[in-house]
């Protein structure tokens, strides 16, 4: 249970505020939809996007057993927060 919750927090912290949320802002704001609508098709638009690479990263764990992912991901945000903080001092 510890890991489902550290997954879905890990999840829902990384998707809020990002541009997925703000394009459903936009298309929820349009009016053209009910609000469920656009719940609906953004909703099932994540859920296959997280079913499309919870498979790719089932196979690549197959094959790629000795690449230490967790590292790599944890290095790649750190490169990432790092190139924010300088972009956001340059004045980028």
């Amino acid at each position: 249970m510890r890991d489902l919750l550290a997954m879905f927090l890990t999840v829902f912290l990384a998707e809020f505020g990002d541009k997925t949320q703000l394009a459903t802002v936009l298309f929820a704001s349009e009016r053209k939809m009910s609000a469920w609508a656009v719940f609906a098709a953004c909703g099932g638009a994540l859920l296959l996007s997280a079913a499309i690479v919870t498979f790719f990263g089932t196979v690549a764990s197959r094959y790629l057993t000795g690449v230490p992912f967790k590292l790599i991901a944890g290095i790649g945000f750190i490169v990432i927060g790092a190139w924010t903080v300088v972009q956001y001092y340059r004045g980028a």
